[in-house]
């Protein structure tokens, strides 16, 4: 699924040089569920850029399966977001002022899906993550946990073949946490996704098949 060889990051900051990612080199094979943990400022979020296509490395390759996301254009790497990549993150990112099945229709947009097929798949996504009785309420009627369901389900409404989750669990209770942990780990496991998951929680990593560690930019095995 992913390929990085000798992958490195250096940003300008005022007058220094701050290197996020030094010399990482790894596969991810597809429908692996994967966990990433590092300290804060480690590389942790640079990495998910990469791996989401949001961002380029200075130095080195970065693949998803035959696309090279370090040297396509950007609207090539926008399509590729758009179709095959998932994300969801610790802040849910849900437009406050449209129902949850408006937030969920949005992926769509982008894909020239009509909208009597948007609604469709929104419904069938909402229902997904046991959301169906929730359609019409704004974000600012649900829980915590009912936006994070309602994150995931737009992130998984347009099919995509990675999930890319940014601390989906930090703004939650353990409890509410440990359900949305079940809720992906049963999506990853129905869908054949690949997941991967930026995590300090090590209750949220140890649920992961494979745990990689990221500290001043390099990444190492755990």
């Amino acid at each position: 699924m992913y390929t990085l060889e000798h992958v490195s990051k250096t940003y300008a900051q005022s007058k220094r040089r701050i290197t996020a990612l030094q010399d990482v080199s790894l596969t991810i094979p597809k429908g692996q569920l994967v966990a990433i943990q590092g300290p804060t400022g480690g590389g942790k979020s640079t990495l998910l850029q990469m791996l989401g296509a949001l961002d380029r490395p200075s130095i080195g390759r970065v693949a998803l399966g035959e696309a090279e996301l370090s040297h396509l254009p950007d609207r090539r790497l926008a399509g590729i977001r758009a179709k095959e990549i998932g994300f969801v993150f610790q802040g849910f990112n849900l437009i406050p002022t449209l129902t949850a099945l408006e937030n969920v229709e949005t992926a769509l947009e982008p894909l020239g899906v009509s909208a009597d097929e948007r609604r469709r798949r929104a419904t069938e996504a909402l229902g997904s993550v046991g959301l169906g009785d929730r359609g019409g309420h704004v974000p600012s009627e649900l829980s915590g946990g009912q936006q994070q369901r309602v994150a995931i389900a737009r992130a998984l409404v347009k099919e995509p073949d990675v999930l890319l989750a940014d601390e989906p669990t930090g703004n939650l209770d353990e409890q509410t946490r440990d359900d949305i942990m079940d809720l992906l780990e049963g999506l990853w496991r129905d869908r054949g996704l690949t997941l991967i998951v930026v995590t300090h929680d090590s209750a949220v990593a140890k649920r992961a098949e494979r745990r990689l560690h990221i500290r001043d930019g390099a990444v190492t095995e755990r």
